[in-house]
């Protein structure tokens, strides 16, 4: 019995002086876990385990969603900068279009301005042609009643002529041949 006595002292001992030197050793062990090499296995194995992890959840499903997103907004902008490049080929063909349609319009407006002009000038034509043919007409007229008057007051003067011719031939006291004065007042009219 004595030696299991002694043995369990030992072992007491030990126990102690294993306990004082756990003591030693927590109390020079360093602060931090992470920093305790003999932990570091552990520690890269559930790093590497983590790392796989968030490798194969970004790879199979948040880099495939934003991958997605990208490529739909770059198709919107290709498709915004086609419709846009469209419409602007649109307009750039609607202002030719407006602009052939305005020199078309200017074209015709001469056009019905020179037949106007062309129409009015041929009436004015007309109307003169027909003004200066009533004007010759008036004037053949107004020069043959003109004639005719020059004609009668030629006659009247004659007439007005001999009687005064005779009345002063009888004034004067002589008598007067009527185919006398009325020669002497033709030729006198003659000039």
């Amino acid at each position: 019995m004595a030696t299991d006595t002694h043995d369990a002292a030992g072992q007491a001992a030990d126990a102690a002086h294993g306990a004082a030197h756990g003591a030693d050793a927590a109390a020079s062990a360093p602060g931090m876990p992470q920093l305790d090499f003999s932990t570091w296995g552990n520690q890269i194995f559930w790093l590497m385990v983590t790392l796989v992890v968030i490798y194969f959840v970004l790879s199979r499903i948040a880099l495939p969603r934003i991958g997605a997103v990208l490529a739909e907004r770059q198709g919107t902008i290709t498709n915004d900068i086609a419709a846009a490049e469209e419409l602007k080929a649109k307009a750039l063909e609607a202002e030719a279009a407006y602009d052939q349609a305005l020199a078309d319009a200017r074209v015709e407006a001469n056009r019905i301005a020179t037949e106007t002009r062309a129409e009015i000038q041929a009436d004015l034509d007309k109307a003169i042609a027909e003004a200066d043919a009533k004007i010759a007409a008036k004037t053949a007229e107004g020069e043959k009643a003109i004639a005719e008057i020059r004609a009668n007051a030629m006659a009247s003067v004659k007439d007005v002529a001999n009687d005064t011719a005779a009345a002063v031939v009888a004034a004067l006291g002589g008598k007067a041949d009527a185919k006398a004065i009325e020669a002497s007042v033709t030729a006198r009219v003659k000039g």
